[in-house]
């Protein structure tokens, strides 16, 4: 069977089962996994499928995917866009890191960093700085997300109004067309709004995959971020835009693998 034959076939296993894997395909088909990987690159880049680790899902404008599955997507672009955004982050400053794991993978290359204090409302951010013995980690209090480790709500807002951080740096969920970033969750999306408000500078580090994404509600334009970290070329006339806002953009490129 050919490519031209599958790619529909997988769409409605997909729709009916409401996710595939790379081995289930591959045995229905009779075809490698390699063809398979590629049939949901292909299917992913044409914003009919989503990737998620060992296979892909149907792509969702009104929730997000797991977070397990989200950490292990696009693994390389996010840490080439937490090394370029710790770059960023000089030594002796406040920071503020919140839910994602893009935001994550910055604390991870945080941790050579020396005299930081480091605020978060995630979680699983504050048992990574553990390891760094030169970081101070205050947690923000809220309302525990199980999911994610998160911490969302008043008193989380709360507490961030009591800081002004030198840099905060925030993920999405998505990005629209016109530069607006985007969540699922309207409790996250006030603390984000609040982080923005109480920063010096905000960083935003979010991989390709946002800018085909959507999400009901908005956070805040890019026009409000001081650097956006990603790891494509912005689509559209956004990398325009962003310039005359004055918002830089850096791509961080993947390091190939070693063949």
């Amino acid at each position: 069977m050919s490519q031209t034959f599958r790619h529909p076939d997988i769409l409605k296993i997909a729709q009916r089962e409401g996710k595939v894997t790379v081995e289930g395909l591959a045995e229905h088909f009779g075809v490698t996994l390699q063809t398979i990987r590629r049939d949901l690159t292909e299917l992913a880049e044409a914003n009919k499928l989503e990737r998620v680790h060992g296979g892909a899902i149907l792509p969702s404008g009104t929730t997000n995917i797991e977070y397990e599955e989200r950490r292990n997507l696009n693994e390389t672009a996010k840490l080439a866009m937490a090394r370029a955004c710790a770059q960023n982050i000089p030594e002796g400053c406040s920071v503020f890191l919140n839910i994602g794991t893009s935001t994550e993978a910055v604390a991870r290359e945080l941790l050579h960093h020396r005299d930081l204090m480091v605020v978060t409302n995630n979680m699983n951010i504050a048992n990574i700085l553990l390891d760094n013995p030169d970081c101070q980690i205050i947690v923000t209090g809220g309302a525990l997300r199980r999911a994610d480790g998160g911490l969302v709500g008043n008193l989380t807002i709360d507490t961030i109004r009591q800081f002004k951080f030198d840099i905060a740096v925030i993920g999405c969920s998505a990005m629209d067309e016109d530069g607006d970033l985007l969540d699922f969750d309207i409790h996250e999306v006030g603390v984000s709004q609040t982080i923005i408000a109480q920063s010096r500078k905000c960083f935003l580090v979010a991989d390709h995959s946002k800018f085909s994404r959507t999400a009901p509600a908005r956070i805040a334009s890019m026009q409000a971020l001081s650097t956006v970290f990603t790891d494509r070329q912005l689509p559209g006339d956004l990398k325009q835009r962003c310039a005359d806002w004055g918002t830089d953009v850096v791509v961080a490129k993947p390091a190939k693998p070693v063949s």
